[in-house]
């Protein structure tokens, strides 16, 4: 099961960074080579613990769908969001951030397992998992240009 684990520090206080972090229309805009947009659930705002949104993006030039749903968060330092149905066998995705002297460490930690046994596996080592991890990546670096703007 591959595990990405991916650290960005953001010159921005922790609240900034959570926020954006969980941010719906925020995250639309983070991922727009994706073309994501929220289609369920929770479509605007900032999700809090229980909630559950469904994405549509294409990926490797198929629409998909995914529903995630939040199953943990201690405002400011942590939300946990796992996939409850799409593309991926399982997935779980842990958003830590960590004050610092001079703005706030954002850590991904995301794990998932593709379907299909074997060929999944595969998969995953072929490409899946350096596509997710330029995902993640591209992500946070989107965010911290945003949390920085917004903190200014």
């Amino acid at each position: 099961m591959p595990v990405i684990e991916h650290k960005q520090f953001i010159k921005a206080p922790i609240d900034i960074c959570f926020d954006l972090a969980r941010d719906v229309e925020v995250h639309t805009q983070t991922t727009l080579k994706t073309k994501e947009r929220a289609v369920g659930g929770i479509t605007r705002g900032l999700l809090q613990e229980g909630d559950s949104v469904t994405w549509e993006a294409v990926h490797f030039g198929i629409k998909q769908r995914l529903t995630a749903k939040v199953i943990f968060m201690e405002k400011p330092h942590s939300f946990v969001d796992v996939m409850v149905k799409g593309a991926f066998k399982s997935f779980i995705h842990i958003h830590q951030f960590i004050e610092e002297k001079e703005g706030t460490t954002m850590i991904d930690h995301f794990q998932f397992k593709s379907r299909f046994g074997p060929i999944g596996v595969l998969i995953d080592k072929l490409f899946l998992e350096k596509y997710m991890r330029k995902f993640i990546s591209k992500r946070a670096s989107d965010l911290k240009k945003l949390a920085e703007k917004t903190a200014i």
